[in-house]
């Protein structure tokens, strides 16, 4: 539910924002289990620690509008509006999968739903989405295209070529930075000297907005500027997000070699679905009961994605050839 920018948030938003974050950690944390136990083919990275940033940019956005994801996409395409069926079957390999189990957690694709797709290649999603938005600019439709990408993107050519090629052409983009701080292993501070993302905008004259990721009215507010902004005409938006994702860089990684305890455990304490939920009881803007009815109904909804994922069939090895060649 969106309202005017710049507005008060009402009930109805802070809940759908609690609820579209929950749903996400939920998500994960049972592909996690569900991982663990070999129940899932595959490879996954989760997003655990980084929901905010999803349920802040994705509230703004229309039916049509399009994301382009990363390698750590399950919670992009949840906040966009994929069914957590489609999205649950798809780690399952099975036909039900919005990719009909065929592309799994890195090359997930719904574009009836707008998400054009999660990318297993670093950065790989700036020139996509960056075209896409020159396609709505051309077609007048309306649309704006949101690319989500992380630290380890920002030092590629693909980073620097797509947005020099938005800003010059006043295209409808938000190019949103997800900055958890590493890249795989790598942290940020050792790969750049410049380590404000938000700061590289003003090479390509464009706005470079900096924002407290684990604050979803922070991202909220932000993002629902940028939006605006690409949809009126006035170009795209760098928006960084500084979060941090509190498991390992993908399932098998301990995410602990590289970082000290201090550090995660600072972190934790920061949790964006935990934090938001005490400030909004504490200030009286949502009652306990109704953050508790949606934790109900989330568990529900969980259920009954695994289950469908799980009761759904496998894929028959006669039409392994189906949607190699263009018909």
């Amino acid at each position: 539910m969106m309202q005017a920018i710049g507005a008060v948030p009402d009930t109805a938003v802070l809940l759908d924002l609690y609820q579209c974050m929950l749903r996400l950690r939920d998500f994960e944390v049972k592909v996690q289990e569900l991982y663990r136990s070999g129940k899932l083919p595959g490879f996954v990275h989760l997003y655990v620690g980084e929901e905010a940033v999803a349920a802040g940019v994705c509230a703004w956005l229309e039916p049509n509008d399009m994301v382009f994801s990363t390698h750590r996409g399950h919670g992009h395409a949840l906040a966009k509006g994929v069914p957590g069926r489609d999205v649950m079957a798809e780690l399952y390999g099975k036909v039900t999968g919005c990719s009909g189990g065929r592309g799994g957690s890195m090359h997930m694709y719904a574009p009836e739903y707008g998400f054009m797709g999660t990318n297993g290649i670093v950065g790989a999603g700036l020139p996509l989405a960056t075209g896409a938005a020159l396609s709505a600019q051309l077609r007048k439709s309306g649309q704006v295209a949101i690319c989500f990408f992380g630290d380890g993107a920002v030092n590629s050519g693909s980073f620097h070529e797509s947005v020099n090629f938005g800003a010059l052409w006043n295209l409808p983009v938000v190019y949103v930075c997800e900055n958890n701080l590493f890249a795989t292993e790598m942290a940020f501070s050792r790969a750049t000297k410049n380590t404000s993302v938000a700061s590289r905008g003003a090479a390509y004259h464009l706005p470079g907005v900096e924002v407290d990721g684990n604050d979803v009215l922070a991202v909220y507010e932000a993002a629902g500027e940028a939006i605006s902004r690409a949809r009126s005409g006035g170009g795209p938006t760098l928006l960084e997000c500084k979060t941090y994702r509190i498991v390992g860089h993908h399932e098998g990684d301990p995410g602990t070699d590289y970082r000290t305890r201090e550090e995660l455990d600072g972190w934790k304490q920061r949790d964006p679905i935990k934090c938001f939920r005490q400030n909004m009881t504490a200030t009286e803007r949502v009652s306990a009961e109704a953050f508790d009815d949606i934790v109900r109904e989330t568990e529900e909804w969980l259920n009954d994605a695994v289950e469908f994922a799980r009761n759904s069939p496998e894929p028959v090895a006669e039409t392994v050839m189906d949607y190699v060649w263009a018909s």
